[in-house]
This record gives C-alpha cells, structure tokens and sequence, in this order.
C-alpha cells in the first residue's frame, strides 16, 4: 500500500512552496488517484490546520497521517489536527544520535517510549514509528527500536533509507528480517540519492512490507524518494491492484511539475511526453502490426497517447504506414525515393516530420 508524502516530503523540497489551495488540489488528485494515507504535512507547518479541516472532510475513506519529531509538545500538537494517524520520526544510526541530538541509544530507547505513551494518551489509535538513517545504523539497534516501539504500543515501523544507501538485495534481506521479528506494520521510506527508490520500495512491497512511501514525481529533500507514479502504474497495471487509477497520472504529475518548477521530462517514466513516441523503422512497423510488441502498457491507461512519426530512422514500410494514416494512397508512389526524401529532409532539420512535411513531400513538393 501506498503512502504519499508528497506534501510532507515533497514539500521539503529546495525552492518549492505549496499554499494551501495548492496543497488542496494535490490532495484531491492523490484522493482520486486511490493512495491509501496522505501523509499531509509536518507538525507547525504553515497554513496545517485549515488545510487539516479541508483534507478530513475530502478524504472520502483515505487515511490522513501527520508528521511529527519525536518531541511531546509536537505530538500534543498533532493530537489537535483531524489526523487518524501520526508518524513519528526518530533517528537510529549512531551517526544522528550523537553528532545531531547529542545523546546516546539508551537515551532515544526511554525518549521513544514517552512519545509513543504520550500519542496513545492523546487519543491517535494508529502510531507510525520512523526509524530514521537505518541504512547506516547499526542492525541490532535499530532491530531493538523496532521491538521497543511494537512493545510500546506503536502500531507501524518505517523503515528510512534516508540517503539512498540501498540496493534491492540489501532492502529485500532488511525487510525480510525485520518480517521475521516484528508483527505490527512496515513501511519503508526509499530516497533516490543513487536511483534504486523506486526499485527499493517495489521490492520491499514484495519482500513482506505493508506500505511504501511515495511522493508524485518523487520530489523531495536532494534528489527526491520513490515516485508515486512509478509505484501506482506498477501495482496497477503489472499488480493487478484495482484500487488504483492510473488515468490522472499525468494530470496530477503536471500539476506537481509546475507547482515545484520541476520539469517533466519528455521520457519521464509513465508520464513523460515522448514515452509512447516512435521513429525507428523497425518499430514503426511493429507497432502497426500489433502494439503489445514495444509498448508495455497501454498509453491511454495513464492518461496519454501514442505518438508515431517517420524521419530519419524510418524505412520504407513506416513511410508507407504513415502515408495510410494521412489518407494518402501509396499505390504506385515511388516509396524508395519518398523514404530517402524523408530520412534526407528529417536529418537537415534534426527531427521528426510533421503529418503535412510528409504529404508535402509524398505530392513531390521540394523543402529545404
């Protein structure tokens, strides 16, 4: 299952400022998208009660989630928000624990304990616990803050490869052991400093962890965590599940890019422009064949479409394909001479033709 932060920690992301209304609109596309939490923010974060009000009353059965440091006043904080779930964040490398808060392991064991008892006093029945750094931390540490914060009450451990450190076999054997000694929720929190984030947190979905966090165009702190719509189409279309609508994709993705200044690029996974675009020869030809040949999925099914265009990569039955598709009978047509016009023309201008170049060219008109 998927939590997306992409108002947490996608909002951390340099330069990006999301108001409020924006905020709202993300919500409402990952809603419809069928994210399972929306992790909405962080605790003192600008504008969080209004947007609070608006999301619990939007959220039409999508678990909402706040995050909180590991502090009693900012879960007393959190308690005040209309959230059915908290996640608190709590550091287990040494590395953190000592040169960053300036304390020692049986000090964050105690800590984690009050801040676990004081959610529960303060009425969250779901409690996230974010084992922080974990990929540097030492494993019998951070195996014991697991089985501290089950034993305390917490209802889930994420597990935060917070700078990327992880492969998919080193993230497949940590979710499997930390399976084998814990019975509440894991999740896992995949950053992209390497680009396994994705990878990682599809493995650790099929290595045993219950959720994945996810962020829409895997904006974030550095280069960004798991994508969610990398991990939506995947479940989706490769998965099976159901729950999940690929169709808004690409419209909640633009609207992320121009809201963080983060452009779509045009090969973009899922959502790029060009990723259901065609010029070779050889594929052209396929895809009018039978499409299922070079195109794992439908474009339509998230939201885009197929793009085919001759050029200089093209050979003779692409131009006579394309022609068909201009209304342009070929019978007869000189299609030896008409491809090495197009491939000739397309390499001068450094790109593709258009439908009216070709039929420009196919009535023996001369471009330059």
């Amino acid at each position: 299952m998927l939590i997306d932060t992409t108002l947490r920690e996608g909002a951390q992301l340099f330069g990006a400022y999301f108001n409020v209304e924006t905020r709202k609109r993300i919500a409402d596309g990952l809603i419809e998208m069928g994210v399972d939490e929306i992790e909405m923010g962080w605790v003192g974060q600008e504008g969080i009660h209004e947007f609070a009000g608006y999301l619990s009353r939007a959220a039409n059965g999508t678990h909402l989630s706040v995050w909180s440091p590991c502090r009693e006043k900012d879960i007393l904080a959190a308690a005040e928000l209309p959230v059915d779930r908290i996640n608190i964040g709590v550091p287990v490398s040494d590395l953190h624990i000592e040169k960053r808060l300036d304390t020692d392991r049986q000090s964050m064991l105690r800590k984690l304990a009050a801040a676990i008892h004081t959610a529960r006093e303060a009425g969250f029945k779901y409690i996230s616990v974010g084992l922080e750094d974990i990929s540097r931390a030492d494993p019998d540490f951070s195996m014991s803050m697991a089985l501290h914060a089950e034993v305390c009450g917490a209802s889930r451990v994420r597990l935060s490869d917070s700078l990327g450190q992880l492969t998919p076999l080193a993230m497949a054997e940590l979710v499997a052991r930390f399976r084998s000694r814990i019975k509440i929720d894991i999740a896992v929190h995949c950053h992209d400093d390497f680009g396994m984030a994705t990878a990682n947190s599809v493995t650790a979905l099929d290595s045993g962890a219950d959720y994945a966090d996810v962020s829409v165009m895997g904006i974030g702190e550095r280069s960004g965590i798991a994508a969610t719509e990398e991990l939506v189409a995947h479940l989706s279309i490769r998965g099976g599940r159901d729950s999940y609508s690929t169709e808004v994709l690409k419209d909640v993705c633009l609207f992320v890019s121009s809201a963080a200044r983060v452009p779509v690029s045009r090969t973009k996974a899922v959502v790029g422009t060009d990723i259901f675009a065609c010029e070779s020869g050889l594929h052209t030809h396929a895809l009018s064949k039978l499409p299922e040949l070079f195109e794992p999925y439908n474009p339509e099914s998230v939201g885009t479409s197929r793009k085919v265009a001759v050029g200089g990569k093209s050979g003779r039955a692409a131009v006579r394909s394309a022609l068909s598709e201009c209304g342009v009978d070929s019978a007869g047509a000189d299609i030896a001479s008409l491809t090495e016009a197009v491939r000739q023309l397309s390499c001068r201008l450094s790109r593709p033709l258009t439908r009216s170049e070709l039929i420009r060219l196919s009535s023996g008109e001369v471009l330059s």
